[in-house]
């Protein structure tokens, strides 16, 4: 048993430890609309409607709830624009960055192997 995160080393890490903050970082990362926000970023910035348009079926209520999770969390940026109305585009950080091809790869992946993977009894 790994005590590093119950003691709160951040030089070691057990993501299978209960108590490891790591798993908040892989419930961030790994939501579906946290990994499309990103993808949606991967070109520049974007504003609110755009990222809204790319991510067919995102609500303005969970899209504002991602938006403000990846911001608070170091992995996007919030820019205010002095106009009227306001002009707000959110862009990838440096460490949001660091996200792009890991992410890329997984939405590839399920692209790719959609048909392989059997669907779960309630999609049926």
């Amino acid at each position: 048993m790994t005590l590093a995160c119950r003691t709160g080393a951040h030089d070691d890490h057990d993501v299978y430890g209960r108590l490891c903050p790591c798993r908040d970082v892989l419930d961030l990362i790994a939501n579906k609309w946290s990994t499309l926000v990103i993808g949606a970023l991967e070109d520049g910035p974007q504003r609110f409607g755009a990222i809204q348009r790319r991510l067919e079926g995102v609500t303005p209520k969970v899209l504002t709830a991602t938006l403000k999770r990846l911001e608070s969390s170091g992995l996007i940026d919030r820019t205010v624009y002095p106009a009227v109305p306001p002009h707000v585009e959110y862009s990838l950080t440096a460490l949001g960055e660091t996200l792009v091809a890991p992410l890329a790869a997984l939405r590839a992946w399920a692209e790719a192997h959609l048909d392989d993977v059997e669907p779960s009894p309630a999609a049926s």
